[in-house]
């Protein structure tokens, strides 16, 4: 993106105080274009840039505190480095670049020839968003090796996108723009003052118009101040609510009879489930006030059209993928689908980029197996028959901080069982782990595109400074092994520039290249047909599946199913996104750990002895947090609240809450239970 010198002077100097356009590139629904000011090839300050329309020059705070500091923190990753261990501990030494791509030659040659290709992972999440830093050339690389290809979907979003397909197919939602001419909106799971700011303005926008809104979350987060209506329930009992909302339609007339029977299929098996949830038993299950469900079924049977912005939140839980698809279904069991206005938020149509050509599916042998990424530590250290995995190369990810039963993650890492290599921007609790550490650019460094899982607008990138250190960006990283490893596919040949050419390849108009460069670019004139509308499989083939045959077969959940949760503790520990740090990316900086408290209601507080800034200790059979109490009555009962994506120095007894989430699996597609963790808690004398 085009930039421009603060003074004036057109000055080719780079050491001029200058403005250029970029875009964020965290794992955040809103994608923001950012202006940032360098001077002296370093970042000085973020701001808000204007080239998307839909971000409107905002930027969220931890972002614009965050940024010039992460790029110049004394934590920053500047030249690769290997593990040394001796009688007096290990440390790290400085070597050459040439010497770090053949130690990973020679290792990984070595670990292939032994145990087979499929005993080298990739170890990768939601680093950097871009096209290319994660998804071309590395992906490439990791295909020809022959290495095992990972999901890392279960750790975010996959089970929600499972639980979408099983519903409408291939079938896209709305633009969440659209709500504005919803007469009810309803916000499930999904704190968008946190992770989809932008979209608070439209709602607001909606409801001095006139809209309702319900807020869906356990939490009274802050748009729930503006809420109609707040529902907190008990996390993982949404398919219950659900339900007991379908039940009371239905009794009721409250339900799109002719919709349900035009455009779906299985709809008396869904509500012969419902049947089973009263009014009284819905109540019990979700922690909720019977009259509060009776709200939420006036509501959404008097307002049309309605239009949900459903988060990942439901999903995080043994019931994940029932709690999702009953959301969606109970949108189209009130004719909630097709009208202006109405249907669930979802972006994907509007992006037909991508696709195998980028990542190039073909060079992976044939039969090479797909492992679930939470069973990587369990590959390591106990494989039993399977091939064990002996050798990590982790990029785009922080894996102690992020995954489930974290402690078993470090201390896999950290054994001789296997071989590790991080690459990352700044020395993470999982680059310490590593025995080799390369060093990564920040996003301001290097150029790339950028979708949106939470606006239409595509964008693209170029470097705001120069690379710092030594550091490379991962198309280079993998382009060098590729080469270090011979591998003679013209593919690894291919610069930035070629895959920035691919990336658009399904795209007709090619101006969009330099287009998306200029200023985000509006798809919605690519974007197929949402559902039920100016779509030939409208009248036809298309049909919303209530009840599917396949989710009986695999799970016996041709219908969600609801299972309570099998625990003796007290209380359940929700892991919610942090205003300080986007997953663990900024956890490094000490002042974006200022929210690193335990939330917990008045009333539990009471009982346990506790007051505001108390130490408190939550423990269970995994370890054991001390954290400082918030006292607030924006939680509810029987649950705490803690912001995930700490970092091990700030916490006092070596762990972080990710160490007491167990590795329990939802059904679906063994999606990761964050928000089935249960804790007691007590003072900390």
């Amino acid at each position: 993106m085009k930039g421009y010198d603060v003074n004036n002077d057109n000055s080719d100097d780079r050491g001029a105080r200058q403005v250029k356009s970029t875009v964020c590139p965290l794992d955040c629904a809103d994608t923001c274009s950012i202006d940032v000011t360098v001077e002296n090839d370093r970042v000085i300050e973020v701001r808000g840039g204007a080239g998307n329309p839909f971000t409107r020059s905002k930027l969220c705070s931890k972002v614009v505190a965050s940024f010039p500091l992460q790029v110049h923190d004394n934590l920053r990753v500047l030249y690769p480095q290997i593990k040394r261990k001796t009688l007096a501990g290990c440390h790290f030494e400085r070597i050459s670049w040439e010497d770090a791509i053949s130690i990973i030659y020679e290792k990984f040659t070595a670990t292939k020839q032994q145990w087979g290709g499929e005993s080298i992972a990739p170890l990768f999440y939601g680093g950097p968003m871009g096209l290319l830093a994660g998804g071309t050339m590395d992906k490439r690389f990791f295909h020809k090796l022959g290495a095992s290809t990972v999901d890392a979907t279960t750790l975010c979003a996959g089970t929600s996108d499972a639980a979408w397909e099983s519903v409408f197919g291939e079938a896209g939602g709305i633009d969440f723009e659209e709500i504005k001419h919803s007469d009810l909106i309803i916000v499930w799971g999904n704190n968008i003052t946190t992770c989809n700011l932008h979209l608070t303005k439209i709602i607001r926008e909606a409801k001095k118009a006139g809209s309702a809104l319900i807020v869906v979350d356990p939490k009274r987060i802050r748009i729930a101040n503006d809420a109609d209506l707040h529902v907190p329930l008990l996390p993982g009992t949404d398919v219950a609510f659900v339900y007991g909302v379908i039940n009371l339609l239905h009794k009721r007339g409250g339900l799109d009879e002719a919709f349900i029977a035009n455009h779906s299929v299985g709809f008396d098996a869904f509500l012969n489930e419902a049947r089973k949830f009263s009014l009284e038993r819905t109540a019990e299950i979700c922690g909720i006030e019977s009259s509060v469900i009776e709200q939420f079924a006036r509501l959404i049977a008097a307002r049309r059209p309605s239009a949900m912005s459903i988060g990942v939140a439901p999903e995080r839980n043994r019931n994940g993928s029932a709690c999702v698809r009953s959301a969606l279904l109970l949108m189209a069991a009130t004719g909630n689908i097709g009208p202006k206005g109405a249907g669930v938020c979802e972006t994907s149509r509007f992006f037909p980029l991508g696709g195998d050509h980028l990542s190039r599916s073909d060079l992976c042998p044939a039969g090479t197996r797909e492992i679930n990424v939470m069973d990587i530590p369990r590959l390591i250290m106990d494989p039993g028959d399977e091939t064990p995995v002996k050798g990590v190369f982790i990029y785009n990810h922080n894996p102690v901080a992020v995954h489930p039963d974290a402690e078993a993650m470090k201390q896999a890492l950290e054994s001789d069982n296997a071989f590790v290599v991080g690459s990352d921007i700044s020395m993470t609790d999982s680059m310490l782990c590593c025995d080799l550490v390369l060093p990564a650019p920040t996003h301001f460094e290097y150029g790339d595109v950028y979708k949106a899982y939470g606006h239409r607008y595509l964008q693209r990138s170029e470097a705001a400074i120069s690379p710092q250190g030594e550091s490379i960006t991962n198309m280079e990283l993998f382009r060098r092994l590729a080469r270090r490893f011979g591998f003679q596919e013209p593919c690894f040949a291919d610069e930035d520039k070629d895959l920035i050419q691919q990336v658009y390849e399904s795209v007709p108009d090619k101006a969009l290249i330099d287009q998306s460069l200029e200023r985000a670019v509006d798809m919605a004139q690519w974007a197929e047909p949402s559902m039920l509308r100016d779509d030939d499989r409208s009248e036809s083939t298309f049909k919303i599946r209530f009840y599917d045959e396949h989710l009986e077969k695999v799970c016996g959940q041709g219908v969600p199913k609801y299972a309570p949760l099998s625990s003796t503790r007290e209380f359940i520990l929700v892991s919610p996104a942090s205003e300080k740090r986007i997953n663990s990316t900024f956890g490094g900086l000490s002042q974006q750990s200022t929210d690193l408290v335990c939330e917990i209601h008045p009333k539990d507080a009471l009982k346990h002895g506790v007051t505001d800034g108390d130490l408190v200790r939550l423990k269970n059979s995994f370890g054991e947090v001390v954290l400082a109490a918030k006292v607030t009555s924006n939680v509810r009962r029987k649950t705490i609240f803690v912001p995930k994506g700490a970092w091990l120095k700030d916490s006092a007894t070596g762990m972080t809450i990710n160490a007491l989430i167990p590795s329990d699996r939802e059904p679906l597609i063994g999606g990761a239970c964050y928000y089935d963790c249960t804790v007691d808690i007590q003072l900390a004398g």
